[in-house]
Order: structure tokens, then C-alpha cells, then sequence
């Protein structure tokens, strides 16, 4: 920092008022700062600030079960994205602590608990980490949950409104005159799978048809098996002898590769069969046919998550909700119609 104050000619103290709050210094000066930042390839030790500051300029992203691989999604990554701008925004710098079946995850409560984080962001539903008597939920430091609500715990929970997402589909669904269903299923136990199929199975019941009218085909693929899932999903479908006229699958990988597959065996998408996907991955409107799909407020989940963590971090937790839900969106493309026969 001396060698900065050198180049541009001002004092120590002035860069680091231009750093810490641009604001607080006349623009010409703070142009000369950064260009020699810039020249001098200077970057601000973030430790020597916390001790300065006497307090961490981190957030830690915990992935809160072992087995990732369930919680890894273009969704999650577009969220975590959308968080880390907000914070960076703030002064914060989002990290991410993995954990891992083979290793010993002492890591992740002593960073919580050695003072090196603010905060910690959790995807997962799974028990928090700990390592003896050290753990991230008694570190003492603000923790939200993101994707999945975790209310009931005490922990504050941003989350999509899955189930009444999937229950508007279904209805969309029936409305085009569709009464039975062929459901591609997450995997068993996963807080999607949960509050997606009972979206389905309620707007099946409000319509006042049986619970027959749904078959419900998986549930032991991850969220990474997607595309096998869905070629699972479409072998299954096509060795029926009376084929559900509309299939509704928890997320987008599987629901493309089921309709490729049926499709390759002559059925017609959507003449014989309209499918409709979860999570509105981009690379479903250039399928053919494009793919009706509902599209989680991915931006919205992320920035929403860091702006109630900064408020935690600053102290203003009095008018916070536990469970902050927001809302889907329905995107109708060519994949969905009324079924040939009128449905049956």
C-alpha cells in the first residue's frame, strides 16, 4: 500500500480510504489510485484488513450433505452466482467449502468457529458439519439456507415455490383435457422430489380424478443422472399397454431425454405425448419441440439469500422471516398440447 501511495502521490491513509469506501475520496484522486493499483498489481491483504477491521470479509458456501452430487445443478450455480454479486456488492467475497465422504471435514467449523467467516450460506437438507465439539451451527455466525427450507430447524430458508409450481402444470395440464400422467421422479427422499410430486398428486386430486391417474416411474437417480434417468423414464413409459397422455418430470435433463427417446420410437411429442420439464434450463427451447418447462426464479433465490444474510450480519434479524418463498414461472412451449383422443 506504501509503494500505491508512493506512485500516486498521496498518503498511505488515502488509499485506503479509496479501497475501503470510494466515496470518501475526490474521483480525480481516486482515478490516480487505481491506475497505479493497476500498474502495481496490488491487491489488499484480506487477513491483515480483518484484524484491522475486526471482522471477516467472507461468506462460506456449505454444501450440507455429503453426497453433492444432488444438490449440483445449472439452478444452483445460476443462484450462487446472483449471491456472490450481491455480497460483492456489500464488501463480501462468497467461497465455497466442500465436503467430502473421504476426507475428515474439521475444515468447515473451523473456519466458522477460528473467526475467518462471517457468514455461512447452506444448500442441502442434511445435518451441518462438525468436528468434535466444534460446529457450524454453534459458531455463533449467521446461517441461510438456500433451495431448501430448513424453517422448522430455526434456520432462515430461501426457496422456489416448487410444489405450487408443479400443481399450476398439472392443472395447465388437465385444462388442455389430459387425465392421466406418467411422472419422471427425482431422487427418493430429495426436498424437490418431495414438494414437486405432491404438487402433482394435489392438482390430480383437486381435479377429482384417482390417484391411479399418476404413475410414478424412478426416484433412485441424483440430479446429475438426469439424462439416463429420463431414457429410464421413456423405456418404462413405452412398455405400457395403456400410455398416460402427458408426462411431468422433476427437472429438465430428465424430461429431454425422455421425449428424444419416445420420439426415436415413433411417438409424437405432442400429439401422442406432451411432456413438460422443471427448472427452465436454457438449452430446452432449442429441443425438438421446444420444451415447456418451469423456470425457478434462479437470480432472484441467490440475491435474496445474501440480502437477508447482510442484514443478519449487520444485526437487523427483527422483521426477517424464516421462510421466504418466491415464485416460478410457467413457460409454455411447443412440447405441451391437448392430448389426440381427448384425453383418457
Amino acid at each position: 500500500m506504501r509503494d500505491v501511495a508512493k506512485l500516486a502521490g498521496v498518503a498511505t491513509s488515502t488509499v485506503s480510504r479509496a479501497l475501503a469506501n470510494p466515496g470518501r475520496v475526490n474521483e480525480t484522486t481516486r482515478r490516480r489510485i487505481v491506475a497505479a493499483v493497476e500498474q502495481l498489481g496490488y491487491v489488499p491483504n484480506a487477513t491483515a484488513r480483518n484484524l484491522r477491521v475486526g471482522k471477516p470479509n467472507i461468506v462460506m458456501v456449505v454444501m450440507s450433505e455429503p453426497a453433492i452430487a444432488n444438490d449440483v445443478s445449472q439452478v444452483t450455480s445460476e443462484a450462487l452466482q446472483s449471491a456472490a454479486s450481491t455480497l460483492s456488492d456489500a464488501g463480501f467475497n462468497l467461497v465455497i467449502a466442500s465436503r467430502s465422504r473421504s476426507a475428515e471435514e474439521k475444515h468447515i467449523p473451523d473456519l466458522a468457529v477460528g473467526g475467518i467467516v462471517a457468514g455461512a450460506i447452506v444448500l442441502g437438507s442434511g445435518e451441518l458439519p462438525s468436528y468434535g465439539r466444534r460446529s457450524l451451527a454453534g459458531a455463533g455466525i449467521p446461517i441461510v439456507c438456500l433451495l431448501h427450507d430448513r424453517s422448522a430447524d430455526g434456520l432462515p430458508s430461501v426457496v422456489a415455490n416448487d410444489r405450487e409450481a408443479m400443481r399450476e402444470a398439472v392443472q395447465h395440464l388437465i385444462g388442455l383435457g389430459h387425465r392421466s400422467f406418467f411422472y419422471s421422479a427425482g431422487p427418493d427422499g430429495n426436498y424437490h422430489e418431495t414438494e414437486r410430486f405432491a404438487g402433482v398428486a394435489e392438482a390430480v386430486a383437486a381435479a377429482g380424478l384417482p390417484s391411479r391417474a399418476v404413475v410414478r416411474h424412478g426416484g433412485g437417480h441424483s440430479f446429475q443422472d438426469g439424462f439416463q434417468c429420463g431414457i429410464d423414464a421413456a423405456r418404462a413409459y413405452l412398455a405400457r399397454k395403456r400410455r398416460p397422455t402427458a408426462a411431468v418430470c422433476c427437472w429438465d435433463d430428465a424430461a429431454i431425454a425422455l421425449m428424444s427417446t419416445v420420439r426415436a420410437q415413433g411417438v409424437s411429442v405432442p400429439g401422442d405425448l406432451s411432456v413438460i420439464g422443471f427448472d427452465g434450463a436454457p438449452v430446452g427451447a432449442f429441443c425438438e419441440p421446444p420444451l415447456s418447462t418451469i423456470r425457478q426464479p434462479t437470480a432472484g433465490l441467490g440475491a435474496t439469500v445474501a440480502r437477508i444474510l447482510l442484514k443478519l450480519l449487520d444485526g437487523d434479524a427483527a422483521d426477517l422471516p424464516l421462510k421466504t418463498t418466491l415464485p416460478c414461472r410457467l413457460l409454455l412451449r411447443a412440447s405441451t398440447a391437448a392430448p389426440r383422443s381427448g384425453g383418457s
